[in-house]
């Protein structure tokens, strides 16, 4: 798939459809790209303007002096077919096709014509219909939603691609807010001609992503893209998230853009039979790929909790134990050594309950035992930040253990703006966390059997 590899490494671009009206997208598209510091040649396309953000305008792409790797078509859906021309006589093979008028609103004709000037002069189209590409360790950003509205992610090793813009749009402002961290992201719209499978197949053998996402309402090619997803699975996760699950849902995909839905019961089916793992909520979709970005391999399903909160332990282990992991005492060591280190009031077995007293030394010991036990796969902190005794410093010393890869250290907090803070600084550092015990565990859960599995 290296004939994909100039949609996110192109040397030059033109922005067809550039405008001097901030509001249009041609406009945000151009600034978007420039704010994101490429580095290569942009080439704004407007007849009517001699420049646009300090850079020369030309008619068209042919009046360019130079080769082009790849336009971004902005034009409305009346212009796209002769720009697209334009585009394959001046050799411009990779094109991102922003507009929107296709099959998705029932043109047909339209969208047929499209495929046969992309068939004519043998040309890769990304879209029509679609929001555009980002690649974060490129500084390559044709997207078309305002930064300032939408916040790209930090770069990272999650990459993205959906059939759906507002979708799309909507995981990446949660993602950046949840400081995730991106490798690429792509909207491909209707899929007129690079289709989910081409994605999947490049993201696969890309070196720089860890874990692929994927909001599918439909695939074009079942047989194709299971052969695919099966060779990719052995190498990275892949996740997906299926519009279209229930009948109305499927009747909804059809008006979206235009392509069939299928049964949701024979996609589950042979996504699990591929190897993928399969969201059912974006809430899972974020989780999962979280957890395993920023997780170790863990040995086995044996998961301790160490919790101040007595209640929220309970949630967690019924979650765990529901999720079908093991939820095992401590070896008699740790135990005989938690029980010297311990007031007889706090419960030493699993969960490990330090109750509301508990100091961040308390946890720092428990911990420090924990990961030392070969009978603990995986370590579940639950830290209650609203207890008086545990001070910030124990984010520090979280973040450490982590770092030590001694196995996987997951961590819950729920709270308002203070835990959010610490949360969020935990994450940075590549700690998983999580608001609620249900969340945790079902993410644990789906890490243990994605690498025990293998």
């Amino acid at each position: 798939m290296k004939w994909l590899e100039k949609f996110f490494r192109p040397k030059s671009i033109a922005v067809i459809g550039a405008s001097r009206d901030v509001h249009k997208v041609g406009f945000i598209t151009l600034k978007n790209l420039v704010l994101a510091g490429y580095t290569g040649k942009i080439y704004p396309i407007n007849p009517h303007a001699s420049s646009i953000l300090k850079r020369a305008c030309y008619s068209s792409v042919l009046s360019v002096p130079a080769s082009i790797d790849m336009a971004v078509i902005t034009v409305p859906a009346e212009q796209a077919l002769r720009v697209l021309k334009e585009c394959g006589k001046k050799g411009i093979k990779h094109i991102v096709m922003i507009t929107a008028g296709f099959s998705e609103i029932g043109d047909m004709k339209r969208e047929q014509e499209l495929r046969k000037i992309i068939k004519q002069y043998g040309l890769k189209v990304i879209g029509p219909n679609c929001l555009g590409v980002l690649d974060m360790n490129n500084q390559l950003d044709t997207l078309f939603l305002p930064a300032d509205r939408l916040v790209r992610p930090k770069k990272g090793s999650i990459s993205f691609m959906t059939q759906s813009g507002a979708t799309g749009s909507t995981v990446l402002d949660l993602m950046a807010k949840e400081k995730y961290g991106f490798a690429k992201f792509v909207s491909y719209g209707n899929a007129a001609d690079v289709t989910e499978t081409d994605l999947l197949e490049y993201l696969g053998n890309d070196k720089e992503t860890k874990v692929i996402c994927m909001y599918v309402e439909s695939i074009r090619d079942g047989k194709r893209f299971l052969e695919i997803a099966r060779n990719v699975t052995k190498k990275k996760p892949v996740i997906i998230l299926k519009g279209g699950m229930t009948k109305e849902g499927a009747k909804a995909t059809m008006s979206h853009t235009a392509s069939l839905a299928g049964s949701f019961e024979i996609y589950s089916g042979a996504f699990k039979q591929a190897g993928i793992i399969q969201a059912h909520n974006l809430e899972d979709l974020f989780n999962y790929a979280k957890i395993i970005e920023k997780s170790i391999k863990p040995k086995g399903r044996r998961v301790q909790v160490i919790t101040n909160g007595g209640g929220f332990g309970i949630l967690a282990t019924d979650y765990l134990s529901m999720s079908g992991l093991q939820i095992n005492e401590p070896s008699k060591k740790t135990l005989t050594m938690l029980k010297k280190s311990f007031p007889a009031t706090y419960t030493v077995k699993n969960p490990i309950d330090l109750t509301g007293s508990a100091t961040s030394d308390n946890y720092r010991k428990a911990i420090t035992v924990c990961l030392q036990d070969k009978t603990i796969d995986v370590l579940l902190v639950i830290l209650l930040y609203q207890t008086p005794q545990i001070d910030t410093s124990i984010v520090d010393d979280l973040i450490r253990y982590n770092n030590l890869k001694k196995k996987p250290l997951v961590v819950i907090s729920m709270g308002g703006d203070f835990t959010i803070r610490h949360m969020q600084t935990l994450e940075e550092a590549g700690v998983p966390c999580f608001m609620y015990p249900h969340s945790a565990a079902t993410a644990i859960k789906i890490l243990c059997e994605y690498y025990i599995k293998k």
